[in-house]
């Protein structure tokens, strides 16, 4: 692949091996792009399909992520390289999928187990078979020899030994089509067991982007206290902090200096504006400050609380002057995707940090019935052990990053990313969308494959069961048929068609969560 290099002086064309990072490429209409980057001039919109299993290609724009091995379809864009080779999010996925394709099932071991008997069974029938009719029953040698060779043709331990490898590699690679890549063999077949299925919240069924929706202010302006808030928060990293900032910015309006800025772990904020002592933080902290909450102030926080809002409660030199609510809005397919698992019988499971009652009501908005609520991060993967304990075989889905220990320690792993930000080695499935339906579809995949490898294996075992007996001439005697050699290996060879045929069938499997937009997509493209 050649790449076009934008120098101090002129583009060059460079092949992609001499691509470094931080080297500046431009894409043309039509090109293909060689590795991972990000845009910092022009846009274009970008087929991403053999990436992200869309059709429709995405906008890319100063400051987006493009993907190594897509393609760019109308504008001019220059992109600053991030990542080359074995590091690239393709190489990665490919990496992966080989991987994956290589490992084995624990149902294979039904079949490995059952080749290990096939052959001395096989020969014991065979020469029984010989024995019988040419020293017990005084047939002819060339009859008794025609029994023995056919037995032999015959059987097929091909088929069993392609019942599961076939299925896995097809299923796998169809998977990766769809933007689910299934690490190994052994989470197909778990999948398939599940009972439980626990969604970590923030950014998860949510978008992880907090936004203000309401300000409620006692003695002032809201306006006036969203300054002075935001003016606190400004030196936090917290992502409530950060949407308070964001609000005052769209709101035009500028910030103060502070000083003295100091935070209560998992309580709130303290910092001094224009000489006042302001403090923000929840329920816990003014009440060990002994800021007093009125009747009124209470029912506003129950209420907003009630709507799914995370609340918080601002002081000025130790009197109550205002609340500040903010929520994260569930994604677009979250009820779609949480009704798609209820009908499949799963007992769904939200977790998060947030106090019982915000979490109950976005749990109540997404369609949750059980919720885990107040759970530390550290303390997540406590909450998996404790449902398997009770015999429960967990799939946890979170954001790969802060969600570790849980993907760890549940039965299956899904890590949720998109794009380049795919956490790659965190779950036993990762989904390249941001898109929980691909988590439903994971499963369906994976009940499906483990479904068809158990067609697989019974067929090899229905074929040989049914024609060894008749290889070896125990219809002769009824109907006169017995078994040529030659028309022993065709049918030999018929039934490693079979099989390889059912497994090729998966190539074509559309999840059916996933059969609606798919024909969505079919739609608007013609």
């Amino acid at each position: 692949m050649i790449s076009k290099l934008l120098s101090i002086f002129e583009e060059e064309e460079i092949s992609v091996e001499e691509v470094k990072i931080n080297d500046i490429l431009v894409v043309k209409p039509g090109e293909k792009i060689s590795v991972d980057g990000e845009v910092i001039d022009g846009e274009s919109y970008i087929d991403e399909s053999m990436i992200t299993g869309e059709s429709i290609p995405t906008l890319k724009e100063n400051g987006d992520k493009v993907i190594g091995g897509t393609i760019n379809k109308n504008g001019v864009i220059r992109f600053r390289v991030k990542k080359v080779g074995r590091d690239t999010v393709l190489s990665q996925i490919i990496r992966l999928v080989e991987e994956a394709q290589g490992s084995k099932p624990p149902i294979q071991r039904i079949a490995d187990k059952a080749v290990n008997y096939f052959i001395p069974v096989v020969l014991a029938i065979a020469i029984f078979s010989f024995i019988t009719w040419y020293l017990i029953l005084g047939n002819t040698l060339l009859f008794a020899l025609t029994s023995l060779i056919s037995v032999l043709v015959i059987a097929c331990p091909c088929a069993l030994g392609l019942a599961s490898p076939t299925a896995v590699t097809v299923g796998i690679g169809r998977g990766a089509e769809l933007g689910v890549l299934i690490k190994n063999g052994e989470a197909l077949e778990i999948s398939e067991k599940l009972t439980t299925i626990i969604f970590d919240k923030t950014g998860t069924l949510t978008k992880g982007e907090p936004e203000v929706t309401d300000i409620s202010s006692i003695g002032m302006e809201d306006k006036t206290l969203l300054k002075m808030v935001a003016s606190v928060e400004k030196n936090s990293t917290h992502p409530l902090a950060e949407a308070t900032v964001k609000k005052a910015k769209e709101s035009g309006i500028e910030l103060l200096s502070s000083e003295g800025f100091n935070t209560f772990r998992g309580k709130g904020v303290q910092a001094k504006v224009e000489g006042k002592e302001i403090l923000i933080g929840n329920r816990i902290l003014l009440k060990e400050k002994n800021i007093f909450l009125s009747q009124e102030v209470e029912k506003r926080i129950f209420q907003l609380e009630m709507e799914g809002k995370t609340v918080m409660l601002i002081s000025f030199d130790n009197k109550m002057v205002g609340i500040i609510a903010i929520t994260d809005t569930l994604k677009g397919t979250t009820k779609a995707a949480i009704k798609a698992l209820k009908e499949m019988k799963f007992n769904i499971f939200m977790i998060t940090g947030d106090n019982i009652r915000t979490a109950k009501a976005i749990a109540q908005q997404a369609g949750i019935d059980h919720v885990l609520a107040e759970v530390l991060p550290q303390d997540k993967a406590k909450e998996v052990k404790k449902l398997q304990e009770k015999g429960e075989v967990v799939a946890f889905v979170g954001d790969g990053i802060n969600d570790a220990p849980a993907l760890a320690q549940a039965d299956v792993g899904i890590a949720i990313g998109s794009g380049t930000d795919i956490a790659i080695e965190s779950g036993d499935i990762v989904l390249i969308k941001d898109d929980l339906l691909d988590a439903v579809a994971a499963i369906q995949l994976s009940k499906k494959v483990i479904s068809r490898i158990k067609q697989n294996i019974f067929w090899a075992f229905a074929y040989n069961a049914a024609l060894i007996p008749v290889a070896a001439g125990i219809l002769y005697p009824f109907f006169g048929i017995i078994f040529k050699p030659e028309l022993a290996g065709l049918a030999m060879a018929m039934s490693s068609v079979t099989v390889i045929s059912l497994s090729l069938l998966l190539k074509r499997y559309i999840p059916p969560v996933k059969r609606g937009a798919i024909q969505k997509e079919v739609t608007k493209n013609r």
